[in-house]
């Protein structure tokens, strides 16, 4: 079977090889272009999997929502170039909407796209953070993603209970830039908040700070550690306000969020 040189350019544009590896694969495959594209993938694979220790800390990160349910969906790349190439921002968009329809798992019928993706932007590409979250009965969502140069880098769901949407959506806004690490207090591991006690006593101590002073000085201290990890104790939007105290009686039930780079 012949092949001309559109049939070439072609193959080089479907597979992101270069000319001439382009040229031999058509003609190892007699021209044919689906065994000449078959075999371009696997070499390309094989070259893909010598690059996955390689870090991959940029990506882009899409949500899917409707209703009651979101979906945040973290396609993870070596590069911000990478990130913010369509084929990346439109496959983690194309695979939040599956998970958002056909829960977590729908993810993995899309692991062949993932794979094509390293082999045409040679780069150790993989799928990051996979969440779906779905509101109780009565609770509402809310979600936020923060888009950076064309890509999502900063996404966010959190559910709440007996709050209205737009307090929530502030909820929404400032989990985004203040990056709480726990929803309440109550889930810091009792041994990490052990740590940082015994650490600033340390501290309150060798400031010379009279001892009868300590506890209450410490205390004090622990708050604010709290306060920038603990997402009920953080005053919403850098104001005085705690996040807790803004709910106009309700509750946050949970929040998930993915951050490009974290």
């Amino acid at each position: 079977m012949s092949f001309t040189a559109q049939d070439v350019k072609a193959l080089r544009d479907a597979t992101g090889a270069g000319m001439m590896d382009a040229k031999k694969a058509l003609e190892a495959a007699d021209g044919d272009m689906e065994a000449a594209t078959q075999a371009l993938r696997e070499k390309g694979l094989a070259k893909a999997a010598a690059r996955s220790d390689r870090d991959n800390d940029e990506g882009t990160v899409a949500i899917a929502a409707d209703g009651n349910a979101a979906a945040i969906v973290q396609i993870k790349t070596e590069t911000d170039f990478s990130a913010k190439n369509e084929a990346v921002t439109s496959l983690a968009q194309t695979i939040a909407d599956a998970v958002l329809a056909g829960g977590v798992g729908a993810a993995d019928a899309h692991s062949t796209a993932i794979d094509d993706l390293k082999v045409t932007i040679k780069e150790n590409i993989e799928l990051g953070a996979v969440e779906l979250v779905t509101a109780a009965d009565g609770n509402i969502l809310d979600t936020y993603l923060h888009r950076q140069d064309g890509r999502g880098v900063n996404a966010v769901a959190v559910e709440g209970s007996g709050v209205s949407q737009d307090d929530l959506h502030q909820v929404a806004l400032h989990i985004a830039f203040a990056k709480p690490e726990y929803l309440s207090a109550d889930e810091v591991p009792a041994d990490d908040i052990a740590k940082e006690r015994a650490s600033l006593l340390e501290i309150t101590k060798a400031e010379g700070k009279p001892e009868q002073a300590w506890e209450k000085i410490v205390d004090g201290r622990i708050r604010g550690w709290l306060g920038e990890r603990v997402l009920l104790e953080q005053g919403l939007n850098g104001d005085k306000t705690a996040v807790k105290d803004s709910l106009g009686g309700g509750s946050i039930a949970r929040f998930v969020q993915v951050v490009i780079g974290s």
